[in-house]
């Protein structure tokens, strides 16, 4: 970080009911840059007494109607409003966003206010496209299937996308009618409070958007098991996941939505119609955001025939994914988020090495920012499923490779996870692509291609990925109720 660079002035207390507040025990706790250590602000450090207060600002605000009883219509216009906003302070949310979790400024700007935004300005544009039905009754009858806002909405987000991870659930939770009360990631939570601030601008009534800082022990549990929250929405961990729906269970049984962890499988075929785009998509989407991506295609199968080649190719890509100061514009890999994560990621480097695999590009943590927290891209071939870098996420920048001889051979490999969140094959043959796109258990499967993606399709997992979608129109059915209303006509014409 450069000693001319002006830092934006963080207000790190709580957002509720229209507000900035301090938590109601005055406990805080330091926000601190990956970037190079240093401390960006205080923030609140908020707890069950302010979680219940977010919580009673929101059902208050969904029980009077003041955001729920508007037209459709009207709450497009604000969203809209919300949306252009969030577009009008890119610059200081793309700043505040690579302070706080360590992503090159250029993707923060480019790609993450760029998404929260579209994100918000979608779902305010499809709030008033979006018709409930009427069932083919009998003339004696005229039933109406109509959409209902839960409620009021917990929201539970992660460090490493902490914009547009809020926007995937918050948007749409607004659009139906929602109140919602926001958990951002202790290790990033400013953009969060910002996207509050604004919101309210926007003219989003107070009460409605609610965001309170904290740990998950301290405010995320208080937020899942509250008995006045009627659906918890979260991303992050399947460990954490768990607890989540437990604690679902045991208050309310509210809906619980959870989208989890990945160790997504990328498979490259023989056949593969062009190896330079798939060396360049294996190598851009595995140290895209450091690694920290739950999607990240970390699973790299090479048909044996090719893999020689693929890697030649591969290896020559590394040293244009040096981690650098990710305030600089031409910066592409930055710093993982905190020290607890990058003594995490070399913990799993250190197992790779113990447990046979071989090390062939990286594997060292760097310091091209004194005081901050990056490590090298890595790459490890000759890894084997039963290997914990081939089972377990890792959170970081680092690819394994396995190879395979036959289609049939790496499916089960591939399945052969308790994760299934995302996946890809390259081929050239389309009856190849079809047939293992089929077999694969995941919620997406990329087709020459890895992470091409639009809000219009859905986002999630199957098996411990999680429950439920994120994007697209599918995500209304998370924060809607269902409700049939039959009405019994008794003098037909």
């Amino acid at each position: 970080m450069t000693a001319t660079l002006t830092l934006p002035t963080f207000d790190g207390r709580a957002f509720i009911n229209g507000q900035r507040v301090a938590a109601r025990s005055g406990a805080v706790f330091d926000c601190i840059s990956p970037v190079d250590g240093r401390v960006l602000t205080q923030v609140a450090r908020g707890a069950e007494a302010d979680i219940d207060a977010a919580v009673q600002a929101a059902r208050t605000a969904f029980e009077d109607r003041r955001w729920a009883g508007k037209a459709p219509a009207v709450r497009k216009r604000i969203l809209i409003k919300f949306a252009e906003l969030v577009q009008a302070h890119g610059d200081e949310l793309a700043l505040t966003e690579t302070l706080d979790m360590g992503k090159p400024v250029k993707y923060a700007k480019g790609v993450d206010v760029n998404s929260t935004a579209n994100c918000i300005r979608w779902y305010g544009e499809a709030v008033d496209k979006v018709y409930d039905e009427i069932a083919p009754t009998p003339d004696t009858a005229l039933a109406l299937i109509t959409r209902e806002p839960v409620g009021v909405v917990g929201v539970i987000v992660p460090w490493n996308y902490p914009m547009i991870m809020a926007a995937w659930k918050i948007a749409p939770a607004l659009a139906a009618g929602n109140s919602v009360v926001l958990k951002p990631s202790e290790k990033s939570p400013l953009t969060a409070l910002k996207l509050a601030e604004l919101a309210l601008e926007a003219g989003i009534p107070p009460g409605v958007f609610n965001v309170v800082p904290g740990f998950g022990p301290e405010a995320g549990s208080p937020l899942a098991l509250h008995m006045d929250v009627d659906c918890i929405a979260f991303t992050g961990s399947t460990r954490v996941g768990k607890q989540i729906h437990v604690m679902a269970g045991q208050s309310n049984l509210k809906r619980a939505w959870t989208e989890l962890g990945g160790k997504s499988p990328n498979i490259v075929f023989a056949d593969c119609p062009d190896l330079d785009r798939a060396v360049d998509a294996a190598v851009g989407s595995i140290f895209f955001n450091q690694g920290e991506s739950c999607n990240a295609p970390s699973r790299l199968f090479v048909e044996a025939s090719i893999k020689e080649a693929f890697l030649e190719k591969a290896l020559a890509m590394v040293p244009n994914y040096q981690p650098a100061n990710p305030l600089d514009k031409n910066t592409v890999m930055g710093a993982l988020v905190d020290t607890t994560q990058l003594n995490t990621v070399m913990r799993y480097i250190e197992s790779g090495k113990a447990e046979g695999a071989q090390l062939l590009a990286g594997g060292e943590a760097v310091h091209p920012v004194a005081g901050g927290c990056y490590v090298q891209p890595t790459i490890f071939d000759g890894v084997h499923n039963t290997m914990t870098i081939a089972r377990e996420e890792i959170f970081g920048p680092v690819l394994s490779v396995l190879s395979f001889t036959d289609a049939a051979d790496v499916v089960k490999q591939a399945n052969s996870s308790i994760y299934g969140l995302q996946a890809a094959v390259w081929t050239r043959d389309i009856n190849k692509a079809h047939g293992v796109a089929r077999a694969l258990r995941a919620g997406t499967v990329h087709v020459n291609q890895y992470d091409e993606d639009d809000i219009t399709v859905p986002f999630g997992g199957f098996k411990q990925s999680g429950v439920g979608r994120d994007k697209s129109l599918h995500a209304f059915d998370k924060y809607t109720e269902t409700k049939t209303t039959w009405i019994r006509l008794d003098s037909p014409l």
